[in-house]
């Protein structure tokens, strides 16, 4: 109570000195002088929240006369009261009542001017916290603006908003505009209860001249909104209101908008007009650093962080090197992906549009060349089990257009609360428009638009589509080009891709006919229209009309692509609804052209066959049985349709892979538990039986995992795996997560296509476990690869074994049994029926019993109880019976090769088939392609020498394949082995690879390329060195560093050539090393090496570059020549750190990536690195390696928040800035170069706040507190400012205060 006592008796005689003073007219300085001296004795801080509030109420309204308002100016000179309060304190007393009291508006109005622009000293008050507080007290900022975070710098944001507004709802209240506003009400200007009647003013004017003044205060209240948002320091507190409090700045730019286009006192103005003011609050005004220091390093600086800095002077095609590479590794068949190429590419393009800063017009274009490049590289293919150009054309045609169609989905379904949608409409780039622009650029680009030879009639017909519309000749729709030839129609007419490219945009209304009269888009000349033509030919045409599924119309609807959603829904409709042989041809219909060859409607074609593999319930279905037995033929029909690689590879790209995996996982439980007598006899008198129906499903279900590899064959300590580790468990896992998170935050346009898919299939989550034959067939084969099989003894499988036994070596008499666990001749005798000897079991009971049975018959072998030829034999005795015991014999054979436990055999070509005849031959054609890419591993090219060996089981598992027709019944099934053979002899030692490639050759010579190139790949995985040389290659052939073989000029076309190829002998021409890698590092163990070489690549090739052009030569020209070149090195450095980040993300995924940044770079920059390398290249090394991180992160995480990728991304970009902030707090003592961490450091931060503002956000605030503050100390100001403005609402304030301090 004695302290309040005082306090109010200090005032008081405060205010007794204030009138004295006034009253004797002394001096305002005498007074605040006094005043201070006063104060400072009485123990009070200044300047005084307290006194500023007595002075203001002073003046409002007893004592409001100028000698007041004079006393109050000196009080804010003198810092006795802090400026700030008393502006906030006026504002809610003046504003109210600026029509009564206009001279005190205006004295307001100068003491903003004066003191609400200058806020340096106000932040470096001791009391500020106190201030700031006060301030929210009396304007109720917190409240009124609804921010949570709790410090002074945010109040003081918050402040500039508020005081900004109030000026622009006073304007528009005076001039009768608020009416117009969003609000039509006063949000900050409520008039205060009066504390004495102020009817009249102060100074005894005329209410004439109140009201010119009135009309002036107008005008200078206008003026004084400009202000704020031209003065460097107050502009950039507002913008960052703009970005942290986008609804309440949205709607007071909406009243600014509204007072700048009716303003009349506006148009008054003379420093102040319309378009200025529009312009000051527009998305395109840019708040630039000034002041700045030219020097080296800052020209480093600024171009590194630059996003457009990668263009200069390198082709256009250098920047999309990415897509190329994501492109073409999409075409490896070895392996399927779960996740869709849509999803993936549309995340990099997004990723390098931020990057690059390119328009979208440059991107859209940049990923069609991209997907023509992928096409023509295919030009010449080379015979093989491998995707075809089928698999190419589908990315150009229908992938590439599904992500240009999800691009432009996502800008024209921005939400309305998007401020740049609101403020910028009239600016905003339309990516439509830009895809328009994109096409129309595509035609100049003749060489890559070339047809191959099989899709030209597709173009021509595209083109002669289009050439019809435009003469005006109605020709009854696409129905028409059924039934007529080309020739008929027109002379000299030449399609191309162009044109197939514009007719899928179309198809997926992207583009409309408009795009047929584009300058050049068609040649040639009509000729006159066939009258005669047929009316009922089988057709789309007549199949619409209602003509019935004949024999001749199912052909006709194989061979030609369906054209639109519609057609495709009839044939569903059949299928699901028709007869039985309408199912067939209806399921036959659906794989044939339509899912090749029609890239209008192609993912229409496989959600529907995805669909059609999981039917429903006939309507009248009763039995007890599942309802799948009786779509057995159709189901079979489906199946064979999508075996071939090609169609796999389509499912792939569109991401169904885990909604067929749950879709085949019920048909392989249901017909592998069906006894084998019950078969199903078609139209065409082929009869299939349950084998059959389950073989096709279970070989296509184990074609879309690794199922012959160890489950944790790529993980690496704590590291999860990085390789592709798809398991049946993962495959249903990414299938369920669509219909759990489908009303997810993670939710776009391509997830809820496969959410269509996924439950229109089954709707309901889907478990291993719900396939209990299934499981326990994968948990023996996953026991089978971990240890050697148990003993038979006792087991229930033992008369299975024993039955298999007898079927396979039926014709051999035998002096003991060839299983180690029966007592009793297993020999049956000759003579014997085949059908009496084969088991009549359900497929799931063979197969649990196939591996002991393998493992009887090549023990007898090693053992002399069976020949090579006997084993050979019997084993395709096996698979012919059934031929999903192929699948168990691989994993067997796989599993006991690893194992290392059976002696070699000679290939000697008595016993086993002999290499000898082409084994030199493969081994020369090896080393051309490894010398082509500058590889060179001498110890594997000693030389190949006579007798040649292989492990036992490969040498039987190679002979096996070899027994096989290459005919289209057998190829799904060496479609299935073929990879696995390939992979077990590569992990053999060498040149176990080279044999068994020369053993194939001799089998099909039509497949030599393939197989030499195959076996060229193997090398890479005896020597990791051999890696380190290939991946060097693949930046020197990128980057033109020299004059090697593969370097040429560099960019995409050296990195990944021409694909395959053969030379004037007929022979395979040498790969792109960039190619040859992607074909390699699949099969790469211990990928976890890659982040260190990488990273030594990639600083080896900087001091390449650096070398080549940093220093200027003396003379004249040496600033010149000097700019010239550094900024010519910086774009090297950024297309290698561009590339090293591609090679990363694509060897190891997002795994690998956030292992580079969590242990990689910090144990990088930690350890010594003592080679001297001079300040430049240090420098250039340290942007390098900040370009890679970000490139890195941006293709793992993305660079919003749209994806499921993206929820890693807090966590590990997290852990890498607290690296940062404790490195620069002085907690990490690092060994590098301190320039190489320095110019690391800013171009990382930089390109994150420059490309990647949203990961900014992410990051803990106080992190990104003490990096501001670190930067501060290495002067880079304007970086830790842009760092903490991007931080959102939690760093706002911080940046506020930092804006402010900055201030001169």
């Amino acid at each position: 109570m004695a302290v309040s006592l005082g306090t109010l008796r200090l005032w008081d005689s405060v205010l007794e000195l204030t009138k004295r003073s006034q009253d004797k007219g002394s001096d305002p300085i005498i007074w605040a002088i006094h005043l201070s001296s006063h104060l400072n004795s009485a123990g009070v801080s200044l300047p005084s929240p307290d006194l500023a509030n007595i002075l203001v109420s002073n003046i409002c309204w007893d004592n409001n006369n100028p000698n007041s308002w004079k006393f109050l100016e000196k009080a804010l000179i003198f810092n006795i009261v802090p400026p700030l309060l008393v502006l906030a304190l006026l504002s809610t007393r003046v504003i109210p009542k600026r029509h009564t009291q206009p001279a005190a508006f205006r004295l307001y109005m100068e003491l903003l001017k004066r003191h609400a622009f200058k806020l340096k000293p106000h932040v470096d008050y001791k009391n500020y916290e106190m201030i700031m507080e006060s301030i929210d007290n009396v304007l109720n900022l917190s409240q009124i603006f609804g921010i949570k975070v709790d410090d002074p710098g945010s109040v003081l944001l918050e402040f500039m908003v508020s005081t900004v507004w109030q000026l622009v709802e006073a304007a528009l209240e005076d001039e009768g505009l608020l009416e117009l506003t969003k609000e039509r009400k006063q949000k900050w200007n409520v008039p205060q209860d009066m504390e004495v009647d102020c009817s009249g003013s102060y100074d005894g004017k005329k209410n004439e001249y109140q009201e010119i003044l009135q009309s002036r205060n107008t005008v200078v209240a206008i003026e004084l909104i400009g202000l704020f948002l031209q003065n460097k320091t107050t502009s950039r507190i507002l913008f960052l209101a703009r970005r942290n409090m986008p609804t309440h700045w949205r709607s007071l730019i909406q009243d600014i908008e509204v007072l700048a286009v009716n303003s009349s006192a506006l148009r008054n103005s003379k420093v102040m007009t319309p378009e200025i003011l529009l312009q000051l609050i527009s998305d395109d005004q840019k708040i630039m650093p000034e002041g700045k220091k030219a020097n080296y390093l800052q020209d480093i600086h600024t171009m590194m962080s630059s996003s457009a800095g990668i263009s200069h002077k390198v082709s256009g095609s250098s920047l999309w090197i990415p897509i190329d590479l994501v492109l073409e590794d999409a075409m490896d068949g070895a392996q399927v992906d779960t996740t869709s190429a849509i999803e993936i590419i549309t995340r990099l393009v997004k990723a390098l549009q931020a990057l690059h800063g390119t328009t979208w017009n440059e991107c859209f274009l940049g990923l069609w060349m991209a997907a023509l490049r992928l096409v023509q590289r295919d030009r010449d293919p080379i015979e093989g089990p491998m995707p075809r150009l089928d698999t190419r054309l589908c990315m150009l045609l229908s992938i590439t257009t599904l992500v240009v169609s999800d691009l432009i989905e996502d800008e024209e379904s921005l939400s309305q609360n998007n401020i740049s949608c609101q403020i910028t409409q009239n600016h905003k780039e339309n990516r439509r428009m830009e895809l328009v622009s994109s096409l129309q650029s595509l035609g100049d680009y003749q060489s890559l638009l070339t047809p191959p030879q099989s899709v030209i009639p597709a173009a021509n017909q595209a083109a002669a589509r289009a050439l019809i519309f435009i003469s005006g000749i109605n020709v009854g729709g696409s129905a028409y080009f059924d039934l007529v030839n080309m020739k008929d129609i027109t002379n000299n007419i030449s399609g191309n891709l162009h044109h197939l490219i514009v007719e899928a945009c179309i198809a997926r209304k992207l583009l409309d006919t408009s795009a047929y009269y584009w300058p050049g888009y068609v040649t040639g000349h009509i000729n006159q229209i066939p009258h005669g033509i047929p009316a009922q030919v089988p057709g789309w045409s007549t199949f619409m009309k209602g003509a019935p599924m004949t024999a001749a119309m199912m052909n006709a609807l194989v061979s030609e692509p369906a054209s639109s959603l519609a057609e495709l829904e009839k044939v569903f409709e059949i299928a699901v609804n028709g007869s039985d042989d309408e199912k067939i041809a209806a399921a036959t219909i659906l794989c044939g052209a339509s899912l090749i060859e029609g890239w209008n409607v192609q993912e229409h074609s496989v959600y529907f066959i995805t669909r059609l593999l999981s039917p429903p319930p006939p309507a009248n279905y009763s039995g007890h049985d599942s309802h799948l037995i009786t779509y057995a033929p159709m189901l079979n029909s489906l199946l064979v349709g999508i075996a071939p690689i090609d169609c796999v590879q389509i499912f792939s790209l569109h991401g169904l892979v885990p909604q067929l995996a749950g879709s085949l996982m019920p048909i392989c439980e249901v017909f592998g538990s069906c006894v084998p007598n019950i078969s199903w006899t078609l139209a065409t008198g082929e009869e299939i039986s349950a084998y059959a129906v389950f073989s096709n499903a279970f070989a296509l279900l184990l074609k879309l995992w690794r199922f012959n590899h160890p489950p944790l064959e790529y993980g690496v300590g704590d590291v999860p795996p990085v390789g592709a580790q798809l398991t049946p468990e993962y495959l249903l896992l990414v299938r369920n997560s669509l219909l759990v998170s489908s009303n997810s935050m993670y939710e776009d346009r391509n997830r809820r296509r496969l959410l269509e898919v996924a439950k229109a299939s089954c709707p309901n989550t889907i478990f291993v476990d719900s396939f209990p034959k299934l499981k326990a067939w994968y948990r023996q084969h996953q026991a089978c690869l971990a240890s050697t099989l148990s003993g038979l003894v006792h087991s229930p499988v033992h008369q299975i074994v024993e039955s298999l036994l007898n079927m396979m070596f039926r014709k051999i008499n035998r002096n003991q049994p060839l299983t180690s666990v029966s007592g009793s001749s297993s020999s049956s005798g000759p003579g014997s029926e085949d059908a009496s000897l084969r088991p009549k079991l359900p497929a799931w009971d063979i197969l649990e019993a196939v591996p002991f049975v393998v493992d009887a018959a090549l023990t007898a072998c090693a053992h002399g109880r069976l020949s090579p030829r006997e084993l050979c034999t019997g084993l395709k005795d096996l698979a012919d019976f059934l031929p999903a015991s192929l699948a168990i014999i691989v994993s067997y054979f796989s599993a006991e090769v690893s194992r290392g436990v059976w002696k070699p055999v000679f290939m000697n070509g008595t016993d086993w088939p002999s290499p000898a005849a082409n084994l030199s031959n493969v081994e020369e054609h090896i080393k051309n392609i490894l010398a082509a890419t500058n590889v060179n591993v001498p110890r594997l090219f000693a030389g190949i020498t006579s007798p040649f060996t292989l492990p036992l089981p490969l040498a039987a598992f190679v002979s096996l394949t070899i027994t096989y027709k290459l005919d289209k019944a057998s190829q799904r099934f060496l479609n299935l082995a073929g990879p696995a053979l390939e992979s077990l002899a590569a992990g053999c030692p060498w040149p176990c690879m080279p044999i068994v490639a020369s053993l194939w050759t001799q089998k099909a010579k039509k497949w030599s390329d393939f197989l030499v190139f195959s076996s060229s790949r193997t090398v890479f995985l005896h020597d990791n060195d051999a890696v380190y040389q290939l991946l060097k290659s693949c930046f020197t052939a990128t980057l033109g560093l020299n004059n090697s073989l593969v370097s040429t000029h560099g960019g995409v076309g050296a990195l990944l050539g021409h694909g395959f190829g053969s030379n004037f002998y007929g022979e395979i021409s040498p790969v792109a090393p960039g190619f040859l890698y992607l074909r390699v590092y699949r099969s790469i163990r211990d990928i976890m090496f890659l982040r260190e070489d990488i990273i030594s690549i990639l600083m080896q090739c900087v001091k390449e570059i650096a070398s080549n052009g940093v220093t200027p030569p003396k003379g004249k020209q040496e600033t010149k020549y000097g700019q010239v070149s550094l900024a010519t090195c910086l774009t090297k450095v950024k297309l290698a750190a561009q590339l090293a980040a591609s090679i990363l993300w694509i060897s190891g995924g997002q795994g690998l990536v956030q292992s580079l940044i969590n242990e990689t770079l910090p144990s990088w920059f930690i350890s010594a690195h003592r080679e001297e390398t001079g300040r430049p290249v240090s420098m250039l090394s340290g942007y390098a390696l900040g370009y890679f991180t970000v490139v890195c992160g941006a293709f793992a995480w993305s660079v919003d928040s749209s994806t499921s990728v993206s929820k890693w991304r807090p966590k590990f970009l997290g852990s890498h800035m607290e690296f940062l902030a404790s490195a620069l707090d002085g907690k990490i003592t690092l060994g590098c170069d301190p320039v190489t961490w320095h110019s690391y450091v800013t171009s990382f931060l930089n390109l994150m706040v420059g490309c990647m503002p949203n990961w900014v956000v992410e990051v803990d605030v106080e992190v990104l507190k003490r990096l501001s503050k670190g930067l501060r100390q290495w002067n880079e100001e304007e970086l830790a400012l842009k760092l903490l403005e991007s931080g959102g609402v939690g760093s706002m304030g911080a940046a506020a205060e930092l804006i402010s301090q900055s201030d001169s």
